[in-house]
């Protein structure tokens, strides 16, 4: 146990997804501090890997517009838990669907992540999917930033050669990303 304890927490704002709340902690030595936190539902990513016949394996990649950053990111589909009760499987099943029109025939947790512990009790599973059967040629549902740019990346060793790719979704499985095979 660290010995920090949360002493009080007031909501400051309600959005359709995420909380902001101002929490007040005690810390061991009895000193207390506040901290801004996002209470989120979590997000499921999927890593989306296709072998073809020739044993080449590569990752399908989605281009979104992300208003935060102001620009695009090529990344690996991704979506917020923001159905209640579904299972976070289940969710990456349905966005990998969603966002790149494939259907994976295995899902296999590769990591659950807190991408960005310093301000939000936000959790990422991050799944790997394979066996995929393309159920349409283009997306369903197209988000608001969202194009119908869909890539194949290689998987292997060294960094994504060109556009700007959202390596922190990458970190925390074992592929690597080289080059786009399009």
């Amino acid at each position: 146990m660290s010995g920090f304890r949360r002493t009080s927490e007031r909501s400051v704002h309600q959005g359709h997804i995420w909380n902001v709340v101002v929490a007040e902690f005690e810390a061991p030595d009895g000193e207390h501090f506040v901290r801004d936190v996002v209470r989120s539902p979590g997000a499921v990513a999927v890593v989306p890997l296709i072998v073809d016949a020739d044993g080449s394996a590569s990752v399908v990649l989605v281009r979104q517009y992300r208003p935060a950053l102001e620009h695009e990111l090529w990344e690996i589909p991704a979506g917020m838990r923001d159905v209640p009760g579904e299972p976070p499987e289940q969710t990456g099943h349905r966005e990998l669907i969603e966002e790149v029109g494939y259907e994976p025939g295995s899902m296999t947790l590769l990591t659950m992540m807190h991408p960005s512990p310093g301000m939000t009790d936000s959790t990422t599973h991050i799944f790997l999917a394979t066996d995929l059967r393309l159920q349409r040629h283009q997306p369903r549902q197209r988000q608001c930033g969202q194009r119908d740019a869909l890539a194949r990346c290689r998987a292997e060793q060294g960094h994504l050669a060109r556009g700007r790719a959202g390596i922190d979704q990458f970190i925390c499985h074992p592929l690597k990303f080289a080059r786009f095979s399009a």
